[in-house]
């Protein structure tokens, strides 16, 4: 079982920045691929930036030279640098843990999810 924790999130006026935290319990945090995602009012979950084990990364199309993934493992925690938000950014932002085991077996794990509100 693993446990996120998100911080960072809030009100911000457009083109100003944000710095989301996910804590995550567990001991085999480097192991997992850890994602943002983000929902909207009316709008289903998207994926915002994802980064593996491996340190592969990848964003959607509309945060790309935004936003910025990172990720500690000594910390067991991963980051999403948030700059020159847009009204559109406005969402509630979820942090997934994401496991495959060796027999195939998928793990995901959620957190309670911070709300971040682009407003002038």
């Amino acid at each position: 079982q693993v446990q996120l924790v998100e911080s960072g999130g809030g009100l911000v006026e457009p083109g100003g920045s944000l710095r989301l935290s996910c804590a995550a319990s567990g001991s085999i945090f480097s192991m997992y691929t850890m994602g943002w995602y983000r929902q909207a009012p009316g709008k289903q979950r998207e994926l915002v930036a994802g980064i593996t084990s491996g340190l592969r990364i990848n964003y959607v199309d509309s945060v790309k030279g935004r936003f910025t993934i990172s990720r500690d493992n000594a910390k067991n925690t991963v980051y999403l640098q948030m700059n020159s938000l847009k009204f559109e950014d406005t969402a509630v932002y979820y942090c997934n843990a994401h496991y495959v085991t060796v027999s195939g077996f998928g793990y995901d794990y959620w957190g309670q999810g911070t709300q971040v509100t682009v407003s002038s």
